[in-house]
């Protein structure tokens, strides 16, 4: 996946994450950094899904839920394209 604007956004390790393209801010849980340094990464979905089980050590079916919970909210503040 390439993301060019999750590559944009400043990320500190607490989870303040800024928007330079719009100035908008917002905090992230570790799940959510963990997406978003991925998504960054061009990593796709199932190689996120992998990452997430094993540093969280969750379940498959609990960190697609999360990510797909995560990229939804991604796409409705317009950091990532909306599905065609």
């Amino acid at each position: 996946m390439d993301h060019p604007r999750i590559r944009d956004l400043a990320i500190s390790g607490t989870g303040f994450v800024f928007d330079p393209h719009t100035g908008s801010t917002f905090t992230a849980n570790e799940t959510g950094l963990e997406i978003l340094r991925a998504l960054g990464e061009g990593l796709e979905a199932e190689a996120i899904v992998a990452r997430l089980c094993a540093r969280f050590e969750v379940d498959a079916a609990e960190a697609e839920r999360d990510l797909g919970e995560f990229l939804l909210v991604l796409r409705r503040d317009e950091l990532i394209e909306a599905k065609p």
